[in-house]
């Protein structure tokens, strides 16, 4: 890795009204990091800077949740943020959640940011319904540079619904239950999904296990067995050369007799 630059880094301004964000940020962000808890290659964040300019480290942004594909998860975990020149990439994914003291700078600056360091996919969540951002879901996907956005579907239960390309899942929100992502061919919310994939593995693992006990009862049946089998064999060969010392031993004494009695004649 190459020596970090030495320079100062600007704190960045406190968020007046985070409190608007936090709770949709740690719903989204939670089903994201759960659906990807089990690739080792998907790093999922909902924290941190993404450090961009390796000679100047106050040129850095920090999303409210991004994704990175193809990536050493150990290892930037053990980063204070995520370096860009040491990771070997941008992230592949970034969200914005409004409020109105981000709302702007999110629809414009952090857009053209976005787009300029080569995220390639920008998704913005309004949790008032559409009041900061103009609609609920906004998502955008890079094309030649530049942000093309996705349909934006009003569904017959009363939500909007968007698919997004590259995490294969469809981000919803509806005024009762605000967000959800859901599997893009059952329409199952995730949280669902990964809780019947861990029911999954359990049982998997449970299956295995009964396997290999199994497996192991049969090794042990077949080591008796062939213990069995092998003092069996020897019983039979020692019952043989018993047999076949006597035969012997009685041929000698026919013979010994045979000869004294033609001594005698």
């Amino acid at each position: 890795d190459k020596t970090l630059p030495d320079i100062f880094y600007e704190d960045p301004e406190p968020v007046e009204d985070d409190m608007l964000q936090a709770r949709p940020i740690n719903r989204v962000a939670g089903l994201l990091y759960d659906y990807y808890d089990d690739r080792p290659d998907v790093f999922v964040s909902d924290g941190g800077f993404v450090m961009y300019n390796e000679e100047n480290g106050n040129k850095r942004v920090a999303p409210d949740c991004y994704i990175a594909f193809n990536v050493d998860v150990a290892r930037i975990e053990e980063m204070a943020n995520f370096w860009v020149w040491r990771v070997g990439k941008v992230p592949d994914f970034a969200m914005e959640m409004a409020s109105p003291s981000t709302a702007a700078n999110d629809m414009g600056h952090k857009r053209d940011l976005y787009a300029r360091i080569g995220i390639a996919e920008y998704w913005r969540l309004d949790p008032t319904g559409g009041n900061l951002y103009g609609q609920p879901i906004t998502g955008e996907r890079l094309v030649d540079g530049f942000y093309e956005p996705y349909e934006l579907r009003a569904e017959a239960d009363g939500s909007v619904t968007s698919y997004s390309e590259l995490l294969d899942l469809v981000f919803s929100w509806d005024e009762a239950g605000g967000f959800d992502l859901l599997d893009p061919v059952t329409r199952r919310t995730i949280d669902k999904v990964v809780i019947e994939r861990a029911g999954r593995l359990v049982a998997e693992a449970g299956e295995n296990a009964e396997r290999e006990a199994r497996l192991a009862a049969e090794s042990r049946a077949d080591t008796a067995e062939a213990r069995a089998d092998a003092e069996r064999e020897a019983r039979l060969a020692e019952q043989a050369a018993r047999q076949a010392a006597e035969s012997q031993l009685r041929a000698l004494q026919d013979e010994n007799e045979r000869l004294r009695r033609q001594s005698r004649q």
